[in-house]
């Protein structure tokens, strides 16, 4: 009876297992993100490769064909030069990476504020009140020019906002954890 009982916990240890570690790698991007950011990227460069190397695998031997063969091999060649790019100089591809994610989300913010403003004022007779509108399209317009005059500073930022939020994340875990050993699972 109570090798099964312990058997029986094993869900509760993994769940555990998660959460220590999810509060393990939270607490390491909030105390130092931009060396998680550099891990992040280096772990995305070796990705790249392994899908790179699969895809032209599965195109050659594993009958993985889409009818766009040349497409698939540019592609899947191209994932392969890029990661091998980034692991040779993993701290110049974190650099490029993060800025570029950074761009993406800054001009996304601009864009999207500055139309909150052109909607709210072009329909402003439907709205009860403008202002609040008017205020989230500006500060929209505000946090994307923060991110595009500092990239990297809110790529550590951002880095260090999800090391919160997997930390709050395992707090979740480690709970469930603890009400799945106290029921015996």
């Amino acid at each position: 009876m109570a090798d099964e009982n312990k058997s029986s916990r094993f869900p509760s240890i993994l769940t555990g297992l998660r959460g220590v570690l999810m509060l393990l790698a939270g607490i390491y991007a909030v105390l130092f993100p931009g060396a998680a950011l550099l891990v992040l990227t280096t772990l995305a460069a070796a990705l790249f490769v392994i899908d790179g190397v699969l895809g032209l695998w599965a195109i050659t031997f594993g009958g993985g064909k889409t009818g766009n063969f040349w497409f698939d091999v540019v592609r899947n060649a191209l994932s392969i030069v890029v990661g091998i790019l980034i692991l040779i100089s993993p701290l110049l591809g974190t650099l490029i990476t993060a800025a570029f994610l950074v761009y993406l989300v800054a001009f996304q913010a601009i864009f999207v504020g500055a139309m909150e403003i052109v909607v709210v004022v072009r329909e402003r007779e439907l709205y009860a009140k403008i202002w609040p509108v008017l205020l989230s399209g500006v500060l929209y317009v505000l946090f994307g020019l923060l991110l595009a005059f500092w990239p990297l500073e809110a790529a550590v930022a951002l880095v260090m906002v999800g090391g919160v939020l997997m930390m709050v994340f395992a707090f979740g875990l480690l709970g469930l954890a603890w009400r799945l050993w106290q029921a015996g699972h």
